[in-house]
């Protein structure tokens, strides 16, 4: 496993001190943000000079993304801000490859009108998963046109709200192209905690052939779980770490959810259990 970082875990004036920061840290992986670069995450246009400049930045570091955040709400209640994200993803799609993303990290989405990280009562209603379906199939088109990958995240507060969901999107879209980003974290329904080594066993046995991308927090509590710097909760580190070597993931591990006072602590932690 590769230790990396959220880029926006930094707060620099410019695109160099944020990707200095990182490296400073000993992390060359990271998950990125366009908003890092003084853009929209999801940005209408972007220059074509604008994503060489990046690119070079990235380079001149060793700095390898993960995942480049497309993250937009996928079952949004107006299908006009559907349409909206997708013609952004594709905005996004064309620049995964140039600057050398592993996949595309999408949010599956909410029936919530204000929040993407909000779970609603109707997440659950026939429509959302068939506005899933329609907006993951046109975003599979846009990939398959970039020639880039898409990772999925199970996490509670959105429509894929657990492994068994996530495996039945797999199933359905039936794409090469569409993965998954594993966080051990997000995976807890409220009162679900007690389960906490079932549903992690459950979640690798059910997604661990597709898994391109792990995550690294922590939670204090089930349901939406807030934002918890890893190591610092109730997540039984020591099995979700397990179970990523027992499908032999060696990819990035990506640190998020956590303060920049918080990442050196962090990265000793994890790499102190990775090491074990």
């Amino acid at each position: 496993m590769q230790l990396g970082i959220h880029v926006n875990t930094f707060r620099r004036p410019t695109l160099d001190a944020t990707l200095d920061a990182v490296v400073e840290h000993g992390l060359h992986w990271v998950h990125f943000n366009l908003a890092a670069a003084g853009l929209p995450s999801m940005p209408e246009r972007i220059e074509q000079a604008t994503c060489e400049q990046i690119a070079r930045q990235l380079a001149d570091r060793d700095i390898s993304v993960a995942t480049l955040s497309g993250t937009f709400n996928m079952i949004h209640p107006d299908r006009r801000l559907r349409r909206d994200g997708l013609e952004r993803l594709a905005v996004i799609a064309r620049i995964a490859q140039p600057l050398g993303a592993t996949a595309i990290a999408l949010c599956t989405g909410t029936r919530d009108p204000h929040d993407t990280w909000r779970r609603h009562p109707e997440n659950d209603a026939p429509e959302a998963w068939r506005d899933l379906l329609a907006s993951m199939g046109e975003a599979l088109e846009i990939a398959e046109a970039c020639n880039v990958m898409l990772a999925v995240e199970p996490e509670v507060s959105n429509v894929v709200d657990s492994a068994v969901k996530a495996r039945r999107l797999l199933d359905e879209m039936k794409s090469e192209r569409l993965k998954i980003i594993i966080d051990g974290a997000n995976l807890f329904h409220t009162g679900e905690l007690p389960r906490m080594r079932e549903i992690l066993d459950e979640a690798f046995d059910l997604l661990g052939p597709d898994v391109v991308v792990a995550h690294a927090k922590d939670l204090n509590r089930d349901g939406e779980a807030g934002q918890v710097a890893a190591g610092r909760g109730l997540l039984d580190y020591d099995h979700y770490l397990a179970l990523l070597a027992k499908i032999g993931f060696d990819g990035p591990l990506i640190l998020h959810s956590l303060a920049e006072a918080d990442v050196s602590g962090c990265i000793a932690f994890l790499r102190k259990k990775i090491e074990l």
